[in-house]
């Protein structure tokens, strides 16, 4: 039987697992949650909250508090040591370092065995198996799986612990099957010198057969302009002919989706999103006509969601399980998770699309919006808005942030845009009224505050010299795929120091 026609086989028998998300959403996350509570009463943290005698999720929410990073740390650290039985049954081999946006502190998150197993390349196969189900006769596995990871740097501790971005935990335990597929070779992969990398990689996948590409939308447009640079094509389609489909996440690709059309050449390529962060792999484009993510309600996480309108960090009062979220409602994301992340407020808020099956979207973060004035900008809303008046002026962009901006001695405040172009705007002032028109269409609460120009001023907007995000996060010591430049802020102190960086 010939690989592809088996492997076709094999990952369709998936198709039964991705049907049940859809159907059996609620009973999923109800057996999810007493599996987790099995396993973690085994553990010093649910000991210290008794997690033998809790029955139902209501004991859950009240018997367990919130959790953010700080909380988990200490328990992290003493996994790190080497210490057993922590967060999770047994040693915590693997940490993932979080791409972290906005602090310059670094995350540090356990990937245990299970999760990385049953969450993440779970996930992963589920996405594959929904793409083989949607286009018929695919033949993926006759060509090459090309993979834009992060820094492949992994630190080695004590006790056997290894600490690294979550790519690079991924590729160093990919079974046979995959890394027969993946290029480029690991060597090149694990590279930590991101330029470094970004020029070995377009060098070495130039004469290979690729079909997919997977990776953070800035980072892979980066390295797909390399490609064309070395092999001196007018497309990325002259260079892979059998290309057909990009998997994308991590941050909103409205903004690039112009950009990879035209690089790309290819009128019907298939671009399929996914929700996979350091902390779990939540939710995958199962249709082809709606970019709404299903969500993974049998992969060894429990969702919990606090409304936005009433989000106190560790505070919030108002958490709702699965069964109780609506339509429409922004949503900061809580979870559990089998790599003992327990009530974990992760910082992405969602919003459901549907609820029959589960569906949503990622609507931005719980600590990036601009909020300055009562206008609740969303990065969501960032983004459209941004896009839609990108395609207006037939401009593309490589990289933008925004923040409040109250320089103006003698004038009310506004939003400040820093925007790295990849094709400039020939006319600067009416860019910025096409923005300021599609801000207010799609934010009402901005459209009041503009008004008259009484609480908000027109935006600014200030185009940075090409490279400009790239060094600045290079300074952070953030080059990589798996960090992303913060979108909005409700503090100008990142574009002062963007700024700089030009």
């Amino acid at each position: 039987m010939p690989f592809n026609t088996l492997f076709s086989w094999w990952i369709g028998r998936r198709m039964d697992r991705i049907q049940d998300y859809r159907n059996q959403a609620l009973a999923n996350q109800a057996r999810t949650l007493d599996f987790l509570l099995l396993e973690g009463s085994q553990t010093h943290y649910g000991k210290n909250y008794a997690f033998a005698s809790i029955k139902n999720y209501q004991e859950f929410k009240s018997k367990v508090p919130l959790a953010d990073y700080g909380v988990l740390k200490p328990f992290i650290d003493r996994a790190i040591e080497g210490e057993n039985d922590l967060l999770w049954p047994g040693a915590t081999k693997w940490f993932a370092k979080s791409s972290g946006t906005t602090a310059d502190r670094i995350k540090i998150l356990p990937i245990t065995e299970s999760s990385l197993l049953e969450n993440h390349y779970a996930g992963g196969k589920d996405l594959l198996a929904q793409y083989y189900h949607n286009f018929e006769g695919r033949k993926l596995y006759n060509a090459k799986h090309l993979i834009v990871g992060g820094t492949g740097k992994i630190e080695q501790q004590s006790h056997g612990v290894f600490i690294g971005d979550l790519s690079a935990i991924i590729i160093n335990n990919l079974p046979i099957w995959t890394e027969l597929r993946r290029t480029p070779k690991k060597e090149i992969a694990l590279l930590e010198n991101w330029e470094e990398k970004l020029d070995r990689m377009a060098e070495s996948v130039i004469d290979e057969n690729i079909c997919i590409i997977a990776g953070v939308p800035s980072w892979t447009l980066l390295l797909l302009q390399k490609v064309l640079e070395k092999s001196k094509k007018q497309s990325i389609l002259d260079v892979w002919p059998n290309l057909e489909l990009y998997i994308h996440g991590g941050m909103s690709f409205a903004p690039y989706q112009h950009a990879f059309d035209t690089i790309i050449g290819k009128p019907d390529m298939n671009y399929v999103e996914n929700y996979n962060a350091s902390e779990g792999y939540f939710g995958l484009q199962d249709q082809t006509d709606s970019k709404d993510l299903l969500l993974l309600t049998n992969s060894e996480v429990y969702y919990e969601f606090i409304p936005m309108d009433n989000f106190y960090g560790l505070e919030s009062k108002e958490v709702l399980s699965l069964e109780e979220v609506q339509t429409d409602t922004d949503y900061a994301l809580v979870i559990s998770t089998s790599a003992g992340l327990w009530r974990y407020i992760i910082g992405d808020t969602i919003r459901f699309a549907q609820t029959q099956p589960y569906r949503f979207v990622v609507s931005g973060r719980t600590a990036h919006f601009i909020n300055a004035f009562g206008e609740k900008l969303i990065i969501e809303h960032a983004d459209c808005a941004l896009s839609k008046s990108c395609q207006i002026h037939g401009l593309q962009i490589r990289d933008y942030t925004a923040a409040p901006d109250f320089s103006g001695a003698n004038e009310v405040g506004a939003h400040h845009w820093l925007i790295e172009f990849e094709k400039e705007p020939s006319d600067l002032s009416a860019f910025c009224h096409t923005l300021d028109n599609e801000l207010k269409e799609i934010n009402a609460d901005y459209d009041a505050k503009r008004k008259g120009n009484i609480n908000i001023g027109a935006p600014i907007v200030s185009i940075v010299a090409s490279g400009t995000f790239h060094r600045w996060l290079k300074q952070k010591g953030k080059l990589g795929g798996q960090h992303k430049v913060p979108r909005l802020q409700n503090t100008p102190h990142l574009l002062k120091e963007i700024w700089g960086c030009q």
